[in-house]
């Protein structure tokens, strides 16, 4: 990894929650061989992740598995947004159906990560997401023509009337270019508040990158 990763990825604490012992096992590995001074704790599903989460409040991220028995998918992603407003959540799951990244990206997680990506990707992305940026993978960004009409966000006429008056401050801010730092230093807030307010104007807005976000902010005449 470069010094500049390596430095971003320095003493974090990780939460793995899937059900398969061995994909838990390599992603721990991984982790830790990009950062030996990183924590990795390990969950077998939602109730136990949840748990586990409560019980370490200073955890930096969450990687978690759509299909696991019991709380699984979607309310899980939405649970751990309820308990843990602050704590990114990475979806890494086998499913490379785009209509299940835009669900799970809609619920409240900031980044979805295809198990078939490659380790050099996976890092990559991670960074992205502690970074304050929402990852989207590529099949999303660029679908197949078969699955573009399918995978376009479904346009909400009045979908700006669902946005608080400080996450159109923030709409304003993405629509300019800030990152969310500096929308952070900018509106005196701070960086977790900030990408919960993202996440939101990406719920309320159906978009999944911060480009789309802007153009609906142009489209709804709030710059």
């Amino acid at each position: 990894m470069t010094t500049l990763r390596s430095a971003i990825l320095a003493a974090m604490k990780f939460l793995i929650v899937d059900d398969h012992a061995v994909l838990r096992t390599g992603l721990t590995a991984l982790l830790r061989q990009a950062c030996p001074l990183d924590i990795v704790l390990e969950a077998g599903d939602g109730k136990e992740g949840l748990e586990t989460a409560r019980l370490h409040p200073d955890l930096d991220a969450i990687f978690l598995d759509l299909e696991m028995p019991g709380m699984h998918g979607m309310p899980a992603i939405e649970e751990f947004g309820r308990q843990h407003p602050n704590l990114p959540v990475i979806v890494l799951s086998s499913s490379e159906d785009p209509a299940d990244v835009r669900r799970a990206l809609a619920a409240g997680a900031l980044g979805y990560i295809p198990k078939s990506t490659s380790s050099k990707n996976l890092l990559s992305a991670l960074q992205l997401v502690l970074q304050g940026a929402v990852y989207v993978p590529p099949l999303v960004l660029n679908p197949p023509p078969a699955a573009a009409e399918r995978v376009a966000p479904k346009k909400a006429p009045a979908a700006s009337a669902q946005l608080t008056d400080r996450q159109i401050e923030v709409l304003r801010l993405i629509e300019r270019g800030l990152s969310n730092k500096e929308i952070g230093l900018t509106l005196n807030l701070s960086e977790k508040t900030v990408k919960v307010h993202v996440t939101g104007i990406f719920r309320a807005l159906n978009v999944v990158t911060r480009t789309q976000a802007a153009s609906e902010a142009r489209a709804a005449g709030l710059v």
